[in-house]
């Protein structure tokens, strides 16, 4: 399975980078998908339930991550893309609100005119809305990480995409993929590989020598796909906001009620 669970961990990156970016090709094709999701910390306790879904219009997709915190908070992301020989963001909403979240954020990129809008609260609880209109490039990859993921060429040392990040000003930067081995797991007791990515924000220029001086170098996240004929998400670890915590992000499977009709077959 392919979603977007990178764009929701990397919402907050602070300036852009000189180096060329990849628009990567279309290897596989992404059909339909109802997936059900969980949030964790690092210490495996339960933080939110969520469903990813997707579903195609011939070469056009849309994907949909939510989230639902115990404490009432909401993630909420959707990517629109073409896959025409070529990955394309056409659009981006994401939405972020509750005590969860230290800023409350609605983000709006229409990629094919460049009109970005961001709405956000600021400490004091004001509400402010930026507008701008930007050149953005082909590459943007927002809401489509773990997508392009499945499709990179595995063998590739690094692979560079866009992002466009709000801060709350909106600012194009690029992530660094780079594959870091294997890893085994299990399912139902069978083995399974997984190839593990490392995304990496390359800040750049004097503001890149600055970052990890002053704490503002954000974190790599690291992203587990499974191999073999359909590659597919397995796992990500990494901050879902600006200064968060690393989270994990996981399948989960569904759980019947005792004496349940599947119980008794």
């Amino acid at each position: 399975m392919s979603g977007t669970f990178l764009p929701r961990v990397l919402p907050f990156l602070i300036a852009s980078s000189g180096l060329m970016a990849d628009q990567i090709p279309v290897r596989h094709l992404e059909g339909r998908v109802h997936g059900f999701l969980v949030l964790r910390d690092t210490g495996g306790d339960l933080l939110a339930s969520g469903t990813s879904m997707q579903r195609y219009d011939g070469n056009r997709v849309t994907n949909e991550l939510s989230f639902r915190f115990k404490d009432g908070s909401v993630h909420q992301e959707t990517a629109v893309f073409s896959q025409r020989k070529l990955f394309r963001l056409l659009s981006y909403h994401l939405v972020q609100k509750g005590p969860t979240f230290k800023r409350a954020m609605d983000v709006s990129v229409n990629a094919t005119s460049g009109d970005v809008v961001i709405k956000y609260t600021e400490d004091d609880g004001k509400e402010k809305t930026i507008s701008e209109r930007m050149k953005l490039p082909p590459d943007l990859a927002n809401g489509m990480v773990t997508t392009l993921l499945g499709d990179i060429d595995p063998k590739a040392l690094k692979s560079t995409v866009s992002m466009l990040a709000a801060t709350p000003k909106p600012r194009l930067v690029k992530l660094e993929i780079s594959p870091a081995g294997d890893d085994t797991f299990t399912v139902g007791g069978v083995a399974g590989k997984a190839q593990r990515f490392v995304v990496h924000v390359d800040i750049g220029g004097i503001s890149g020598v600055i970052a990890p001086l002053i704490g503002k170098q954000p974190p790599d996240v690291q992203v587990w796909i499974a191999t073999g004929g359909a590659p597919g998400f397995v796992k990500s670890e990494g901050p879902l906001f600006a200064d968060g915590p690393p989270w994990r992000i996981e399948f989960a499977s569904p759980v019947w009620p005792k004496g349940s009709t599947s119980e008794k077959e």
